[in-house]
């Protein structure tokens, strides 16, 4: 059983809201999920302190016991604190702008 923790999310239409979840890989999305430890709403400012609400202490118990974070949701608890922050890979040279 692999596990992962990732984003779920609900809330209404063009009004996202996501839950940080601890899952099996193999579950869909929203589906079910083992343990919720936190919550992102994409919705508030920035600098708002109910933007990321995460149990740092259950995230580093499911890492302890081998679940691994999706990208995004290792770089939320990067700049958090919780975790070491990821390395950004460069952008690939095909994305850039062309030359007219």
């Amino acid at each position: 059983m692999a596990l992962k923790i990732r984003l779920t999310r609900s809330g209404a239409k063009k009004k996202p809201y996501y839950r940080i979840v601890v899952a099996e890989n193999t579950s869909p999305r929203d589906g079910k999920f083992v343990e919720r430890i936190g919550s992102y709403n994409p919705m508030l400012a920035s600098d708002d302190k109910d933007r990321y609400i995460v149990d740092a202490e259950r995230v580093k118990y499911w890492m302890s016991v081998g679940a691994q974070p999706t990208e995004r949701v290792a770089k939320m608890l990067g700049h958090l604190g919780v975790i070491e922050k990821p390395a950004i890979p460069n952008r690939p040279k095909k994305s850039l702008a062309k030359k007219k």
